[in-house]
């Protein structure tokens, strides 16, 4: 397979939008509090960037975006981060990609110093409970405080 993971740039941002608006729908994340609701989705490549710890990685194969996730601090912390908005395509399920994505990203949080990594999610989105669980993350009985999903009913915490 032919693939690639790189930062998003500006030109990628409403393709990623798409694809978020899509996978959410698919996934019944749709309304207030869902990815396609959150303000930095329309223009993903502003909110993530180096200087404030975060970035968002997007996956191609043969040039098409395919998916994408992100990592930055989780309410400001220096220590806690958060996976954020991994959404892949359904044609580009099964081929390792969300793992090679969420690898990056947590090798990102680590040489920021981050000492452990957040996520919530939706019960529903059974492929990537299982990833998660797969690289490490327990599952929590209630979210951080602090966060801001509160449609979300699966919260995992990661050390790294």
């Amino acid at each position: 397979m032919n693939y690639d993971i790189k930062e998003i740039k500006p030109l990628h941002d409403s393709q990623v939008y798409e694809i978020i608006k899509k996978v959410a729908e698919e996934y019944g994340a749709i309304g207030e509090g869902f990815g396609p609701s959150d303000p930095e989705v329309t223009a993903m490549s502003q909110h993530y960037k180096d200087e404030s710890a975060s970035r968002y990685l997007v996956a191609t194969v043969k040039g098409n975006i395919v998916g994408g996730s992100g990592i930055g601090s989780f309410n400001g912390s220096h220590d806690v981060c958060e996976l954020r908005k991994l959404f892949l395509l359904s044609e580009s399920r099964g081929l390792g990609l969300g793992k090679k994505l969420t690898e990056a990203c947590l090798d990102y949080a680590k040489s920021k110093g981050y000492t452990s990594c957040y996520l919530d999610t939706l019960t529903s989105m059974k492929p990537a409970i299982s990833l998660y669980e797969k690289l490490g993350f327990t599952h929590l009985d209630k979210p951080l405080e602090g966060t801001i999903h509160h449609g979300c009913d699966i919260w995992m915490l990661k050390a790294l």
